[in-house]
């Protein structure tokens, strides 16, 4: 793990000494990507595409600053990482009593540093939140891009600033990805060149949970008919059904695994048939899954919800787990319109969804159908497409 402070930086002889950037006409050296999400929260989409990423460039992934009390002036934190190697995670930190108005200008400087000290030349740079745009004003990049994986302005807590910012990120930006096909839609008029990319899958990590394994300690012994949910519990995760569900079936177990952020833990149902079994690593939640009986999709219907495409609908689906999802606009097409996965538009459909499958085993036809729509989906091949769009965009400067 490396640190740098603003006090030391680069002298003008360092600057003017530079050798001159040689730059491939279609491609770039670095990327910087700058996210809301933290690289150790849950492994999603940008984890996944960023991995890949790396494999080609050098990617340093940028968080958002952290406040703490044990640090006396800003510093920019980079850790690399050892798979792969050419992933770096760089985090702002400051003092916990560090006049807000400044963190822009300063993250701004603290960018500066990055590019000199890594040496960091012929680069594109990769949005996931408007926000960003505060202090990369500075930056010169040879392509950007937006990848929309979320509708960020309707999440709870979001910036009064970030619709405008998302604005002038589509002025600037050269290409445009979105996490789903309902997002597209919405965002397409925007940009001339806007490309839907909903969420994909490693089939062959949730592939294990077809074989039942040995169970972790924490759900061995939860009675079945087990229903779980895996992912972060916030302000999109439909408590009232939940609730619903354990009170009217009090022999159905259901497995709750993921953090819980933005809503107080005090708000959650509580009863002797759920299970919140807390946050488990990627690696992991193939074991979790291969143990259950069905995979829910506890999805509340509100601004949150209305243009998400959830990672883990196919995740669930290459484990070869029957899935109830709550009416989200994305899991309906293309998954229940091909029979994959069926919906509950209410409580008692939901409810009544669940049953059907308890009492239906699994059709050959219908497991033929779930290999078959994953065949041609991966974040292998995702990350391929997204690639040739960019390298189209990659422009000499």
């Amino acid at each position: 793990m490396r640190k740098f402070s603003l006090i030391e930086q680069p002298t003008e002889d360092y600057i003017n000494g530079q050798e001159a950037i040689t730059y491939s006409t279609n491609d770039i050296e670095s990327l910087l990507c700058f996210s809301h999400l933290r690289w150790d929260f849950v492994f999603q989409r940008p984890q996944h595409l960023m991995i890949r990423a790396a494999q080609k460039w050098r990617v340093f992934y940028i968080e958002e600053p952290v406040y703490l009390d044990h640090v006396q002036t800003p510093e920019m934190v980079v850790r690399q990482q050892q798979t792969p190697e050419n992933l770096y995670i760089v985090v702002p930190h400051f003092p916990l009593d560090f006049d807000r108005s400044s963190v822009d200008n300063t993250i701004q400087d603290m960018l500066t540093r990055l590019t000199f000290d890594f040496r960091i030349e012929d680069f594109g740079v990769w949005y996931y939140t408007p926000m960003a745009l505060k202090f990369t004003a500075n930056l010169l990049p040879r392509v950007i891009v937006f990848d929309a994986m979320d509708e960020l302005s309707a999440f709870k807590g979001a910036s009064p600033e970030l619709l405008d910012l998302e604005s002038t990120l589509f002025s600037q930006a050269n290409v445009v990805f979105t996490g789903g096909r309902s997002l597209y839609e919405a965002k397409r008029h925007r940009h001339p060149n806007v490309h839907a990319f909903p969420s994909s899958i490693d089939k062959q990590h949730f592939m294990q949970a077809r074989q039942l394994v040995q169970e972790p300690g924490d759900q061995r012994e939860i009675p079945h008919p087990r229903l779980g949910f895996y992912g972060v519990v916030d302000e999109r995760f439909d408590t009232a059904l939940l609730r619903q569900l354990s009170e009217r079936q009090p022999d159905w177990h259901f497995v709750i695994i993921g953090p819980v952020v933005k809503i107080s833990p005090e708000a959650l149902p509580t009863a002797a048939n759920i299970h919140y079994l807390g946050m488990k690593s990627y690696n992991e939640l193939p074991v979790y899954l291969s143990g259950w009986d069905v995979a829910l999709l506890l999805f509340a219907l509100n601004e949150s919800t209305r243009f998400i495409s959830p990672t883990k609908t196919p995740e669930y689906l290459s484990a070869l787990k029957p899935v109830v999802s709550t009416p989200i606009q994305d899991v309906i097409v293309p998954y229940e319109e091909l029979g994959l996965v069926r919906i509950g538009k209410n409580a008692d459909e939901f409810e009544e969804a669940i049953k059907t499958i308890l009492n239906t085993d699994n059709t050959e036809e219908w497991k033929n159908k779930v290999d078959q729509y994953l065949e041609n989906i991966s974040w292998d091949q995702t990350w391929d497409d997204m690639v040739g769009l960019i390298k189209q965009q990659i422009v000499d400067n």
